[in-house]
């Protein structure tokens, strides 16, 4: 497995600037134009096939074509849906609760008290276990997002081009797969055409949809709420099933939260209220003035309102904006992995730095190419946007459920809200969340076991794990003695002294590091100086300089030094160590410093806790983990590792 590169420059902002302002800085106007290039790329191209899917499965429940009240119950519940659940829900309660300024469901875990999470191997906790399951269905989410995105837009060429149809899903892996061949590259200059490029997309929505609203003005009805009620009493509850396709236009809201730290509330907000919702709003009741005029336009509503001499213009710009909100996902996909893997869900992996100027921009070889096949095996097992829609949905939903629930724990022992008056609030969030996951899990047989598998899966993966690193951490630290205690017969054990100073990575500072012991007992040798360091990853997404570390003095040569870093953050340890000794005043050169590191081979036998078939997967795991040294930026020149053989 490659080593991963110190850069040139600085790649991490400055962690008080993380922990103690807004992540992002600038006139409001400014970045509220980058949200929208980066934020609202997934709920933006929803009105590609939103609507064509909703009139899809009311003709395939009735055997007819949808009528006028219908289309305007549909409408309804759309408008309504993205106004409950984007703008009430996400914008003006839920991102309330934010972590350092950071959003998404790992740091809605970070805010959750002590209490509820747990740390034995066999216990996490129900709060932890939730959002462990709403964080894997977002790679659900993730694999099946660029698919039906890019497949919709190409599918818009069999209007334009009807030769082309049966070339689609090979124009769509073609755009995958070029899409995911340049992520190494990183997404610091094409990222500043993303903002334009989406600003246009949302100008041509309104644009269009007011060109139909204007012929046809009678779809404004829709936006009563009356209309949505209508089409349930008229359809009973097997009309509910609509709602599976109905959240295809909110399936962004959950990106909103999660990409909150980069531009902060106020300019995701403002962009949303000021000009993506509107050109939504209009792009939907366009698409469904058309219909009502021109019921042949339900088969592909959105390119049916471009005129003719405009669809290749209008296929090649979806394409434009269902890249840009696959990349948005993909990137989302690296933090999500990174977060997890600094929480302890998931094993090192390799992470590659994009730009030397900001550190967010990573890449994750192992991640990308994951989801490169998961994205090409469903285009090609799925073949058509319409198909792909019956296994969009379902992960997403549960993610909003789990969301509403984790934030009600956070705001009544977090945020100091009042019991009675938040659990109403959730309670309300539930009652169109739960109706969206219920209509979704109907589809469960037609794909919705698609991102279930791969939720369960990687669900089980990422706790699996936690137990097993929790299980090392007792086997090798349980019985080990006090550190203060131990030290004169450490000394004494040793027949020869070192010069210099030999740093021992470690878990704790209350007992021995089994690093240190081993040394001692297989080598009887022992630097003159010794640094007990301990790295540890804070629940919160940064931390600022001045909480980054301690150092203190423990006698005869060894002194403790401690490192916190945020779940956001990369690990420098040897730049970090040296400006933690430094500050100390400890005559320690830093290009004298050896570190000693443990290795452990998990063997997967009969004996252990875990048993022999979660033991091997976990050995998998555990061998194909980026080493300590690449993961904490440790010079290979200078590291020393000492192995372990371990059943669990």
């Amino acid at each position: 497995m490659s080593k991963r590169r110190r850069p040139k420059k600085d790649p991490q902002v400055d962690a008080q600037d993380h922990a103690d302002e807004a992540p992002a800085h600038g006139p409001t106007a400014l970045l509220a134009l980058g949200a929208v290039g980066i934020v609202f790329g997934d709920i933006g191209t929803s009105p590609l096939y939103t609507l064509k899917e909703c009139l899809a499965s009311i003709h395939e429940r009735t055997g007819h074509a949808a009528t006028r009240g219908d289309i305007l119950g549909v409408l309804s519940m759309v408008f309504w849906s993205m106004t409950l659940v984007v703008t009430v829900k996400y914008l003006m309660f839920v991102m309330r609760a934010e972590h350092k300024h950071e959003g998404g469901i790992f740091a809605l875990l970070g805010m959750v008290p002590d209490r509820f999470r747990p740390q034995s191997p066999s216990r996490f906790g129900l709060v932890t276990i939730l959002v462990v399951i709403g964080a894997a269905l977002l790679y659900g989410d993730g694999v099946i997002t660029p698919a039906i995105s890019v497949l919709s837009a190409v599918e818009g060429l069999q209007l334009a081009r009807p030769s082309l149809a049966p070339y689609t899903v090979q124009i769509t892996c073609v755009i995958l797969l070029g899409l995911f061949a340049i992520q190494s590259r990183g997404t610091q200059t094409i990222g500043r055409l993303f903002g334009p490029i989406m600003v246009l997309w949302f100008l041509v929505l309104g644009v269009l949809g007011v060109a139909q609203i204007v012929e046809h003005p009678s779809v404004l009805a829709a936006l009563s709420p009356i209309y949505a009620v209508s089409y349930f009493h008229a359809h009973g509850l097997p009309g509910a099933a609509i709602l599976a396709s109905v959240v295809l236009a909110v399936t962004g809201g959950e990106a909103l939260y999660a990409d909150m730290g980069h531009f902060g509330r106020a300019p995701i907000r403002l962009a949303w209220l000021g000009f993506v919702w509107p050109a939504l709003v209009l792009s939907y009741l366009g698409q469904g003035a058309l219909v009502l005029a021109d019921p042949a336009a339900a088969a592909n509503p959105f390119f049916a309102m471009a005129p003719k001499v405009m669809l290749v213009p209008m296929v090649i710009l979806s394409s434009a904006a269902t890249v840009i909100a696959s990349q948005a996902l993909i990137s989302g996909a690296y933090s999500l992995t990174r977060q997890a893997i600094q929480l302890g869900f998931l094993p090192r992996l390799t992470v590659k730095h994009t730009s030397e100027d900001t550190e967010g921009q990573i890449y994750m070889p192992q991640v990308n190419w994951l989801l490169a096949v998961g994205c090409l095996l469903i285009v090609v097992s799925f073949g058509s946007a319409t198909k792909l829609a019956g296994a969009y949905g379902l992960a997403v939903t549960g993610t909003m459920g789990i969301t509403s629930i984790v934030f009600g724990v956070v705001a009544i022992n977090v945020l100091g809200w009042k019991k009675l008056p938040t659990l109403l609030l959730v309670g309300f969030f539930l009652c169109f969340d739960i109706p969206f996951l219920v209509a979704n899990a109907m589809k469960f047989a037609d794909g919705g076991w698609l991102p279930s598998l791969i939720g369960a899966c990687l669900t089980v993966l990422m706790l699996l794990w936690a137990r097993g690193r929790r299980l090392i951490r007792d086997l090798l630290f349980g019985n080990a003695p006090p550190l203060l205690e131990a030290l004169p017969a450490i000394r004494e054990g040793c027949l020869s002294v070192l010069p210099g100073t030999g740093v021992m990575m470690a878990a704790t500072d209350t007992v021995v590091p089994p690093v240190l012991t081993q040394l001692v007992e297989r080598f009887k040798v022992l630097h003159e100086n010794i640094v007990v360091l301990n790295v540890i990853t804070d629940a919160a997404a940064y931390v600022s300089r001045s909480q980054r570390g301690e150092t203190r003095r423990m006698g005869d040569g060894v002194y403790y030094a401690q490192l916190h870093f945020g779940f956001m953050e990369i690990q420098d340890v040897p730049k970090e160590l040296a400006r933690l000794l430094r500050k100390a005043k400890l005559p320690f050169d830093e290009e004298s410093l050896v570190y000693f590191i443990r290795r452990e081979r998990i063997l997967g036998g009969p004996g252990g806790q875990m048993g022999r078939f979660a033991e091997r997967i976990f050995a998998y795991l555990h061998r194909n983990a980026t080493p300590a040294d690449s993961y904490f930026l440790l010079p290979p020149a200078r590291v020393v590792e000492l192995g372990w053989q371990i059943d669990l």
